[in-house]
């Protein structure tokens, strides 16, 4: 997901977001861990990258988390 779209989101659907980014990150790192196949890679950096940024975007809009 872009940054455009990120910041164009109210607080409560980044939250929204970054819950959902969190359960798909641990789904694929127990995909990754049953396989032993990190055929995966790029999409955990992704999840990753994204969860990054929306946290560092609530925390430009001064909300806690």
């Amino acid at each position: 997901m872009r940054i455009k779209e990120l910041r164009a989101m109210s607080v409560d659907v980044l939250k929204n977001k970054l819950q959902q980014l969190t359960l798909d990150l641990s789904i694929e790192k127990r995909k990754i861990a049953a396989t032993g196949v990190q055929s995966k890679k790029v999409k955990v950096r992704e999840i990753k990258r994204t969860r990054a940024q929306i946290l560092t975007l609530l925390k430009e809009k001064g909300v806690a988390n």
